[in-house]
């Protein structure tokens, strides 16, 4: 008969604390399923400050694409790769790179550190450090005498030409505006991904219309039909992007069909338009586009739920064209929402999906 052990608490905090090694396979479904890319550069996220970056630059780490290689090509500095990467025989305990969030702040959920192509050169060991200040001090940053960093991931190993994720044990109950890569001794990382929750800085005046599903603002995009050409999690993101590559395209469908991704609002709100733009769209826009909202709840509806109300019928859209429903094309809007999901008829790409409304409380 097996007798249970009663750790110590010291211990059993220790246990507690460990972050849990997410092999590579699992890591886009452990991360981008309730969680957004806090350093993504399409956020605007950017480099503060780094300890060097002699061979490659350090803001390859946010480049939301996955990493290219290009053999036999050199610069002045030497072989040329996509990522960042130092010089050798590092004096210092650690190489570093300090980046501001995209959003206000955020709390964080899990790291990923991809070496692709740096073997042999790669970053044995890793680790992730955070703080919470205002962007007036970043030149605080830059210093060794700095003394505000907390852990956010303990040092870590890393291998050669390879995914590594770690899922932290608990969200991080702090929110952080800015963060440190740091790299043991020196090497080179091709991407740093930062995945967690956004925690935004919401307008004072409770009747302000905003959009309640930018992901600056904490929306996410939960789930998709299909996401062959261009990732749901594009839809959210500010501007109007560059091409194509940055929407959300779905694979060519045949006979009856619709496409669908399912969004969790920033936080619940009353409706008032929807944008649905096809920018850099031309030959492959949706024929219509139509959309539903679910009241707030724990748990997010499944796409084929009762619980989604129809809040715009079907309507047909135009290429590259940022397409404005407002409340006389819209039904059912006097409900406060948490969820929407936005239709494709029956397939095609989306750039964009702007849902602006105001918080429940605000009076008319």
């Amino acid at each position: 008969m097996e007798v249970p052990i009663d750790l110590p608490q010291s211990i059993k905090n220790i246990v507690q604390s460990t972050p849990t090694p997410i092999k590579a396979e699992n890591i886009d479904s452990t991360f981008k399923s309730d969680s957004i890319d806090l350093v993504n550069k399409a956020l605007g996220s950017r480099i503060v400050a780094c300890s060097d970056e002699w061979f490659a630059a350090a803001e390859n780490l946010t480049t939301s694409t996955p990493p290219i290689r290009k053999p036999g090509v050199f610069t002045h500095a030497g072989a040329w790769y996509d990522g960042w990467e130092t010089r050798r025989h590092n004096t210092e305990p650690f190489d570093w790179v300090v980046l501001r969030l995209g959003a206000a702040s955020g709390k964080v959920k899990g790291v990923e550190v991809d070496t692709a192509f740096f073997s042999g050169n790669e970053a044995p060991e890793v680790g992730v450090e955070g703080c919470f200040i205002t962007d007036d001090r970043e030149e605080e940053l830059k210093s060794k005498d700095f003394v505000e960093w907390e852990t956010i991931l303990e040092k870590q190993p890393c291998g050669p030409s390879q995914r590594h994720g770690w899922l932290l044990p608990n969200m991080t109950s702090k929110a952080y505006t800015h963060v440190r890569l740091q790299m043991f001794p020196d090497g080179g990382i091709a991407r740093f991904r930062l995945f967690g929750e956004v925690v935004p800085v919401l307008p004072q005046d409770l009747n302000a219309v905003f959009d309640l599903a930018a992901t600056v603002n904490g929306g996410v995009a939960l789930s998709c039909s299909d996401q062959h050409f261009g990732t749901k999690d594009n839809l959210l993101l500010p501007g109007r992007g560059h091409d194509m590559g940055d929407g959300w395209e779905t694979k060519r469908s045949r006979g009856d069909h619709v496409d669908w991704v399912i969004i969790r609002l920033g936080l619940p709100g009353v409706i008032e338009k929807i944008v649905v733009d096809t920018a850099h769209f031309r030959g492959n826009f949706p024929q219509k586009v139509q959309v539903f909202a679910a009241e707030a709840s724990e748990k997010a509806p499944t796409h084929d739920s009762s619980a989604w109300t129809e809040i715009l019928s079907p309507q047909k859209t135009g290429p590259d064209a940022e397409h404005e429903y407002k409340s006389q094309a819209l039904k059912d809007i006097q409900t406060t929402y948490g969820y929407v999901k936005l239709v494709m008829i029956p397939d095609g790409g989306i750039k964009r999906i702007r849902v602006y409304g105001r918080r429940p409380e605000a009076s008319r």
